[in-house]
Order: structure tokens, then sequence, then C-alpha cells
């Protein structure tokens, strides 16, 4: 368990391991908050979440307040080119000569703060920790394809634009694929 102290602030963040599966509404609820999702994208993702879990090496994170309210989460596991995201993704890194990167390598699957819980060092904790645990030399993400401090906190891990404006379908706005050698850079 890692705590992250931050002066001024009310509460200390606990970082550790994270049932995903028992507190899926839990973490989705942070997500539809940091992320603005409404109810039937909410809805969506529980199932895709459920099945991603049993996947194999399919792992989460949390980060919780000293009460035990989560306020972050982040899973990821080994890709799979045969994952729908990989199909999605191959044909932008191919033509960037970046295919590669889809073997052997650890996807950050979902990584979301609270919006109350940012800036404290929370999603860098989440993030390294997680990849910290990957046996594969990589990781790779999607990132909503704008300049946000998600992609500031990816760059300063050593993560780099592989492809960008990536359409997933459903998806409104476009995405880039950012990858990074492991383990990720730290500060």
């Amino acid at each position: 368990m890692l705590r992250i102290c931050t002066p001024g602030r009310p509460s200390d963040i606990l970082i550790g391991p994270l049932d995903l599966a028992a507190r899926v509404d839990e973490a989705l609820a942070v997500q539809a908050e940091a992320f603005g999702l409404g109810p039937e994208e909410v809805n969506v993702r529980r199932q895709i979440v459920l099945r991603h879990l049993t996947f194999p090496g399919a792992r989460a994170l949390g980060a919780t307040t000293e009460d035990g309210t989560l306020v972050g989460f982040v899973y990821g596991m080994p890709n799979d080119r045969l994952h729908w995201w990989s199909t999605v993704v191959e044909p932008h890194l191919s033509t960037q000569g970046h295919q590669g990167w889809l073997d052997h390598s650890f996807v950050i699957t979902e990584l979301h703060v609270h919006p109350g819980h940012q800036k404290r060092g929370a999603g860098r904790a989440l993030i390294t920790r997680i990849t910290d645990t990957a046996d594969e030399p990589r990781s790779i993400l999607s990132a909503i394809d704008v300049e946000s401090p998600a992609r500031a906190l990816y760059r300063s891990l050593g993560y780099q634009d592989l492809a960008r404006r990536v359409h997933f379908p459903s998806a409104p706005r476009p995405y880039a694929v950012m990858g990074a050698p492991l383990p990720l850079r730290r500060p």
C-alpha cells in the first residue's frame, strides 16, 4: 500500500490492490465524474470492464481515502492483438510504422481520478505502480487527442504519440495512441 500525503489536504490517498469487479459501480462513478459520462454510457462500460477482467493478466489498483472511498482507479492487461482495441488501432499504428508496439505490451485500459482528488499524484502513482508489475517491456494506452493534463502526465512518464486522430466507433472525439518503454520514467 502506498500513501500519498498532500500538505493542506484533509486526508491522505492510499494506492493499493482493487477488486474492480466488486467495486465496478464505484469505479464507474469516478470515471463518469472525471470523463463526463452519462448513465447509458456507464451501463455500457460496466459490461466492458467486467468482460476485460476475465482476460488473462488483467489487474487493477485503486486510490482510496482513509475511510475507504474510491477516488481513482487504473486497470490494464497484457495486450492481445485479437482484442477489439488492438484491431481498431493496428491500422493507425501500421501507417506510422509502429505496429510492433501491439506485441509484448501492457495496455492501460482505463485510468481515472475524481476531479476533487486530481493534482495530488494519485494518477501518477496508479499508472507507475500497475506498470511496475508488468512482465512486458513496454506499455500502450489511448487518450483523447487533445492537449490535457492526462496527456501531459503520460508524456512526463515517457509515453510518446504513436498514432493520432484515431476514431473509435461510438466515440465522439478522436484519440491518440501513446507508448512508453517500461519501467516508466520517474520525476
